[in-house]
Parts: C-alpha cells; structure tokens; sequence
C-alpha cells in the first residue's frame, strides 16, 4: 500500500481544499494520471498520482479542508501485506488485470516505458515495481484459494475469521476516517458524542472542531443559520486574501495621493489603436495605456518597483529591475492578482494581447500559482463598477498598487476655457518606507501626464 500525502504545490502552502475526485475506491490509476482537483489560496490546481495500481482508500472527503502532509488517498501497488479485507482482495483482483504476471520491473507491458513521476519526493524506484507474493493462509506452503474451504459443521462464526462489525455486545464504532480519529484524540474529543454531517453519517474535521468543548454525552449540533441570513464559510482563495490584506494593512504603512486627471487624450488614442492592424485581435481599452504609463513611471523611478524585506541581518530594500504588472480581477472565488512577467519589455500590442489572456485566465479560475506570485506592482481598475476611486490596499511583497476609476464627462478647464471633458480619479497606495510623499507624488504626476497627453509615453520610454 502507498499513502499519497497532500504536497506543497506552492510557495508555503500550508493547506488546499478538495474540490473534485476523479478516481474512486477500486478504480486502476496510472503514474501521473489526474485523480483530484485541489483549491489553494492562489488557483485549482490538478494533482497527478505518483503511484500505479490500485485506490484502495479515498481518505478525503470533496469540500474538505486538507493540511500539507496529511494522506488523501491510498494506492494498492501490489507491495502491501495481503490484506485480508474485502477491499483489499477486490484491489488486488483488479490489480491482477490491471499489470500482466509477466511484466518485467519498470514496465506496465512488453514495449511500454516506465513512466516517470511529476511530483517531488514520490514515484516508483528503480526496481521497485516488483510485486511482493501474498501471505499464504492457514498455514499452507502451498497457494490458497482466496478463500478457505468451509467448515464442516455450521456453528457460530469462527473467532478468526474477521468481522465487518464489531460484536453485539459493544456499541458500533462512529464512522469516522483515521485523520479524523487522530485530530480526535489530539484534541481530546470523545467520536460517541459527535454526529457525523458527512457522508452515511461520517463525521468531518469540521465536526470534530465543531464538538471541541462540547458538554460530555452530548453531540455538538451544527450552527443554525437564522432564516434572515446566510454563512458563507471563509476558504480557499478568499481566506487567503482576507489573510493578505489583513498582514498588508497593519504591516506596511500605507499612503494613498489622489489626483484627478483629463484622459481625453487616452480615450482618442485608444479610438486610434483600436483602427490600427496590429491591435485587430486583441482588446484595446483605457487600461492598457494606463498600463502602460505605469511601466513607463516605474522605469522613470525604479525605486517604486522595490519592495521591503525582513532578513537576518536586519531591513532591507529590494529593487527589482523586472517590472512584473500585477492586475486585481474580481472572480467568483475572490480577488486575485496574477501578474504579467517582464512588462517592461512588451511592445503596446503584446502587452495588450497578455493582460487580455491573463485575465481572462484568472476569471475562468485557470490560473496558476506562476501567474500569481512574482508580481512587483499592481493596477486595480475600480472604474468598471462605477466608482471614481478608492484606497488600495498594497498587494504583500510590492510597495504600490495604483488604483483607476471610471472615466465620466465633467466640466474642466481646458485652454483657458471651461469645458466638457472625459476626466478620471488616479489613487496611487505606496509603502512608505520605501517610498516617500516625493516619490509617490512623482509617479502619480508622471502616470497622470502621460494620460493626459499619450505622446510622453513614447518620450518618455
């Protein structure tokens, strides 16, 4: 038997929710075959199984929460002790079919390959792959039918023979998985007094947890909700963002400057671009030259593209000379903020055809954990909800996040003269012991002029 322990698919992920099975108890899996869909704090993420063989145990349950290292599944690959469950002897007749007695070590068949394992720390090793024969029963050095004779008188079930249920005299054990029973007895809580919420009546971690300081002989019932309200529970990627900004907001001292800004010029570019062929397949919007007057800014005063770190010995800041532009996209999971590597590098149509994969991929819930992590400054378009601004909070590990509202006809002086123009509110949230008021002011001057006047974008690069 193999138990395949939940890894860390991430940098520093402590826990993921099962979201999907695609293998049950009994199925044939193969080396690196898919068999579940996990959500971490950053995307879903498919896990392929390091093992071959058979499931025997599915030791997690869809909509679980799961720490790293824990086991949430087992594999019947033909090295077990024989068992001598039903589940054991239907894996092991189902491996039988599954591997011919004749495959030589390190092979699923005459001319296939061994397959290599993707994930670190499991696969099969070099010679490993041969089956270890099953304990003869009763003794007998000789095989054994699977199932020993009958006896020839019928009385009560022999002592020796093993039971699926426990003797009449005791009370049923609850139905409870082992990670379950262990988290039970670390936390001292007592499964006969638990009902179980999941399925056939099992009880979860979230049952334990729930039972945790219950009075004794009395089952922890599950929180009502009042007919006027509804719980979400708090998981997954919106758990982890709550958890961010949280550290974010009372970690760095935030600054956010306003400055509003006459984008008639952008909003006649973005006319212009939108006619020319290069811009033919993509999506041409205000956003891609505020974007790109960003990059620009960023280039101009590198220090805003730093970030603060804590080592050993003592502060430091970081200035990083990838400009890696983070985008926050609204999704049904949360808020995240995956990143376009190397923006500063991007010509106008090639940094417009990657912010329009990249958040099309963040919104299906495809992105990956590279597409999430990296980023070095962020842009938050909160005009698209009809908002004039609003006071980012910075992304953890950058120092500024730049906030852009809606654009809306308002009066304005334009030459002298009062008139309608299309005008927009930047907000500009910095770290400010990276970044100081001159600095942070400069930049928010430098994106407000280039979007005033698009041309500085190219005089300025």
């Amino acid at each position: 038997m193999k138990s395949f322990k939940l890894p860390d698919v991430g940098e520093g992920l402590t826990e993921a929710e099962i979201v999907r099975w695609h293998v049950q108890p009994g199925d044939p899996v193969e080396v690196n075959q898919i068999i579940v869909e996990i959500e971490t704090a950053k995307a879903i993420v498919e896990l392929p199984c390091p093992y071959e063989g058979v499931v025997a145990e599915l030791m997690a349950e869809e909509g679980q929460t799961v720490d790293v290292g824990v086991p949430i599944i087992t594999v019947d690959d033909g090295t077990g002790d024989g068992g001598g469950t039903e589940a054991t002897e239907r894996a092991e007749a189902l491996k039988e079919n599954l591997v011919p007695a004749a495959a030589e070590p390190g092979t699923v068949g005459p001319d296939k390959p061994k397959r290599q394992p993707v994930l670190v720390g499991y696969g099969v090793k070099e010679g490993a792959t041969k089956r270890r024969p099953r304990k003869p029963s009763n003794g007998s050095a000789h095989a054994a039918p699977p199932r020993p004779p009958a006896a020839p008188a019928p009385p009560p079930r022999a002592a020796d023979v093993p039971s699926p249920r426990p003797q009449p005299v005791d009370k049923a054990l609850p139905l409870a998985k082992p990670p379950v029973r262990k988290l039970a007895r670390d936390l001292g809580v007592d499964l006969g007094t638990v009902t179980g919420s999941g399925p056939r009546g099992s009880i979860t971690r979230d049952d334990v947890h729930a039972a945790q300081g219950a009075p004794p002989q009395t089952a922890a019932p599950a929180r009502a909700p009042r007919p006027d309200e509804e719980r979400i529970p708090v998981k997954g990627v919106r758990k982890a963002m709550a958890a961010a900004m949280v550290n974010s907001a009372f970690t760095a001292p935030h600054v956010t400057e306003f400055l509003q800004v006459d984008v008639t010029g952008t909003m006649e570019a973005v006319r212009r671009l939108r006619e020319l062929p290069e811009f033919a397949e993509v999506k041409v919007s205000p956003l891609l030259l505020v974007a790109k007057a960003l990059i620009t800014a960023a280039g101009r005063n590198p220090m805003v593209n730093a970030r603060w770190e804590e080592g050993p010995s003592g502060a430091e800041i970081v200035v990083g000379r990838r400009i890696n532009l983070g985008v926050a996209a609204a999704t049904e999971r949360g808020l995240i903020v995956p990143n376009v590597k190397d923006a500063q590098e991007m010509p106008l149509p090639e940094l417009a055809a990657a912010l329009a994969d990249l958040t099309a991929t963040a919104r299906a819930g495809k992105a990956s954990p590279a597409d999430l992590s990296g980023g070095t400054i962020t842009i938050t378009n909160v005009g698209v909800f009809g908002v004039d601004t609003g006071t980012p909070i910075i992304t953890p590990g950058e120092s500024a996040i730049l906030a852009f509202g809606q654009i809306r006809d308002m009066p304005w002086v334009h030459e002298g003269e009062l008139a309608i123009r299309k005008v927009t509110t930047l907000a500009l949230s910095f770290d400010h012991r990276v970044i100081d008021g001159e600095l942070g002011s400069r930049v928010l001057r430098d994106v407000g002029d280039m979007l005033a006047d698009p041309l500085r974008i190219l005089a300025w690069q």
